[in-house]
Formats: structure tokens, C-alpha cells, sequence
């Protein structure tokens, strides 16, 4: 069965090319019907104004146009020819009686005339006979010639542009059409070949880095307990003292594995199957409720002032698990390592959609060029004061990795005042 992936890529690369093709064959048509509706129209001008120039030859020599007119045949039949002196004035219309007819100066295509030798206009209504015309009019040292087409249907099929070509231009279209589609089509399963290849591949890089991160991980607790271990199995005389505290080194060293080992298999549930986590209304107020009363029991020189700012109740179909581990990972974050003494929990926006939500320490911040970094697994800014600590560095994974299981995306810069400020937000709707 061909992938839903498949099928994406496939549809919206062949839509794209459909659509850039049928573009051009648009732009195209356009293109083609303007130009030649254009070059229809100034043949038709040429025409006239060849006629005009006869008549105005009659008229500048002094001999009666209205024989010529008689005696020679129209280019055009339903032809109207109107005299019209330089001023304006009509002298002759041999369709409405010029007694009648206001001056001409200001028509368009006699005001053109008389700038440029030549005019003309298409479709104007005639003011004298309310029928739309076809005007060419043309200067002579002693007058203008204008003469005028009735836009019949024989005249605007005469200027109609030949869409002869469209059926030509169409299937080509089609041709294109089909063999973009099975073009795209192969394409798209060469690329998603490649695509599944090189997502392998680079799961397969992921797993092995993790794997290697864990090994280096664990071999600081394991070869710590193995000494204390050892020396307590020695059978060397130590003191009550010494054997209590070597068995609290091993005590200390099992929580990390255990708490890294916790980590992983949390990160890997959430990268193989985010879908299949269970989720139900979570209300962050009281997972926000739950940071302070841990921050409340804590010894006084590790605990942080939590200042809260949630003006709203706000609920999310979520993994109430995931989502604390969120805050408590921050929270652990900036305990262990901002040397701050404050903790500051925002809500800046809370829609019907998503909320978003701004966590931020007064410590020391980091340098910015680790920024970029601090969500990748196993990465630490300074790692022998990260393991003193007890971290497993997976903690800013985690926060990242579960944002983005409940549809969000996550920052983190330095605050002006000092101090880290990470912006997260959380959609509502599964």
C-alpha cells in the first residue's frame, strides 16, 4: 500500500506543477487574445484612416467628396463619414443631417486627430444617434475625415480574437498534465525512497550516539560503586564511619543510574510513540501547585522563591506525567545550576487553541554560543560540576521532547536581568 507520506508528496508536487502550467497557459491565452484583439483593431484603423486620406485628398484639392463618397466603394458597408472643419464644426454626415450635430472638437478621437494627425476610439456611445461606434478620424490641412463602424455583431466577430489556437493550447495542457502526473509520480517514490533511507539511517546514528551517551554515562557510577564495593569486600578494617559513608557513595551512585535509566526509557517512549500516550484535562495551576509545595520542603540553602503569575485557570488535554516533568525538570535545572535564588512562572497568552508560558531563573544565565545546544541530549555547559550535581543530562531533552508531544515548540534565551527564560507553549486539543 502506497504511505500517506507518499501520497502527500506526490499530490502536492503534481499539484504545483498542474498549477504553474496551467498558469502559463492562462497567461498565455491572455497574452494571445489581447494581441490579437489589438492587431484586429488597427487593421481596421489602417483601413479607415487609408479611406479617410482619400477623402481628405478630394477635399484639400478643391473637388466635391460627396461624388467620391458615390462613386467609390465603402470598405465597410453601414460606413459613417462625418466632415469636420479644424474648429470643430460638422460640415457633412452622411447619415444625420449636420444642421443638427453639436461641434466635434472635444470627441476623443477628433481631439487625437487634431494632436497627432490620427485618432480613434473604440465603443463609444454616438451622442447624436445613441448607437456605440467604431471611430477612426484623420487631420488634412483643411479638415478632418471621421469615419465610423456600427458595432454590429458582424464587427465584433470581426474583432473577436480566433480561440482556434485554445484547442491547441489545451491539449498540449493535458498532454503536460499527464505526463507531469506520472513523472511526479515516480519522483515522489524515488524521493520518499530516499527519504525513508536517509530518516534510517539517521535513526540508526541517533541510537547509536545514545547508546554510546549512555555508556559514558554509566561508567562513572558503575566503576564508583565498584570501588566502594570492593574496598568494603577487601576485608581491609575500616571504621563505622568510613563504611557508612562508602555505602552511602553507593547509595548516592544507584539513585543516578536509577534516575538515568528513568530518563531514557521516558525519552525513548516519547520518540517511538507519542501518539499512544494516554492524555486527559491537566490543569498546569496545579501542576504548578505541586512545584512550590516541593519547593517549600526542600533545605533552605537549595530552596528557590517561586513567584507565580497565572492570572487563569488553565486546562490541556495532555499527559499529566509529561507535562509535569516539564516544569520539574526546569525547576531542577535552575536549582542545580543558575545559582539564583529566585524562580519566576508566567502566563503570557491563553487562547482557546494554546497557552504559552514563561519560565525563567535570576542565576548567572549561559554563554550564548551553548545556547543553541542545552535541549540536546547529553550535553552540559560544564560537566564536572553537572555530574556533582547528580544530573543525567537528559532533563532539557525531556522538556523539549514532551512540549512537542503536546503540539508546542520551546526557547530558551538569556534574560536581561540575568538568569535563563525558557518560552514554551502547550495546545489544548489533542
Amino acid at each position: 500500500m502506497v504511505s500517506a507520506t507518499k501520497l502527500s508528496f506526490h499530490k502536492r508536487l503534481f499539484l504545483q506543477l498542474i498549477a504553474y502550467a496551467w498558469a502559463l497557459v492562462a497567461c498565455f491565452m491572455g497574452y494571445q487574445y489581447l494581441r490579437e484583439k489589438q492587431y484586429k483593431s488597427e487593421f481596421l484603423n489602417a483601413t479607415l484612416q487609408q479611406y479617410n486620406r482619400h477623402l481628405l485628398e478630394e477635399v484639400d484639392e478643391g473637388r466635391s467628396f460627396e461624388t467620391y463618397i458615390a462613386t467609390h466603394e465603402m470598405p465597410f458597408s453601414d460606413l459613417r463619414i462625418t466632415l469636420i472643419t479644424l474648429s470643430g464644426a460638422v460640415v457633412f454626415d452622411n447619415t444625420i443631417p449636420a444642421s443638427s450635430l453639436d461641434n466635434h472638437r472635444n470627441r476623443p478621437e477628433v481631439a487625437e486627430a487634431l494632436r497627432r494627425g490620427e485618432g480613434r476610439h473604440i465603443g463609444r456611445l454616438s451622442a447624436s444617434d445613441g448607437r456605440e461606434y467604431f471611430y477612426a478620424a484623420t487631420r488634412g490641412e483643411r479638415a478632418i475625415v471621421r469615419t465610423a463602424i456600427p458595432y454590429s455583431g458582424a464587427l465584433k466577430d470581426m474583432l473577436a480574437a480566433d480561440w482556434s489556437f485554445l484547442v491547441v493550447i489545451i491539449s498540449i495542457a493535458l498532454g503536460v498534465s499527464v505526463v507531469a502526473y506520472f513523472s511526479t509520480r515516480q519522483l515522489g517514490k524515488d524521493i520518499e525512497r530516499v527519504n525513508r533511507y536517509e530518516a534510517e539511517q539517521e535513526r540508526v546514528r541517533l541510537k547509536r550516539q545514545l547508546t554510546n551517551n549512555i555508556n559514558h554515562e554509566l561508567k562513572t557510577p558503575v566503576a564508583s560503586m565498584g570501588v566502594c564495593l570492593e574496598t568494603l569486600l577487601s576485608g581491609i578494617s575500616l571504621s563505622e564511619e568510613k563504611r557508612q559513608e562508602l555505602i552511602g557513595r553507593c547509595y548516592m551512585q544507584n539513585e543516578r543510574l536509577r534516575r538515568l535509566l528513568d530518563d531514557v526509557s521516558l525519552i525513548t517512549r516519547m520518540e517511538d510513540g507519542s501518539a499512544l500516550i494516554s492524555k486527559e484535562p491537566v490543569v498546569i495551576n496545579d501542576i504548578i501547585s505541586e512545584v512550590r509545595a516541593e519547593l517549600d520542603v526542600m533545605p533552605q540553602e537549595e530552596r528557590l522563591n517561586l513567584h507565580v503569575d497565572f492570572k487563569d485557570i488553565v486546562t490541556i488535554e495532555g499527559n499529566l506525567s509529561l507535562i509535569a516533568s516539564i516544569f520539574s525538570n526546569l525547576t531542577e535545572n535552575a536549582i542545580a545550576y543558575s545559582e539564583g535564588r529566585n524562580i519566576y512562572i508566567s502566563l503570557l497568552e491563553n487562547t482557546e487553541q494554546s497557552c504559552r508560558i514563561r519560565f525563567e531563573d535570576d542565576g548567572k544565565g549561559v554563554v550564548e554560543k551553548h545556547l543553541p545546544h542545552l535541549f540536546e541530549r547529553f550535553y552540559r555547559v560544564d560537566k564536572g560540576r553537572s555530574r556533582q550535581k547528580g544530573g543525567t543530562g537528559l532533563g532539557l531533552a525531556i522538556v523539549k521532547h514532551a512540549v512537542l508531544v503536546h503540539g508546542g515548540i520551546i526557547t530558551v534565551t538569556n534574560r536581561p536581568e540575568g538568569g535563563l527564560r525558557f518560552e514554551f507553549t502547550l495546545r489544548k486539543c489533542a
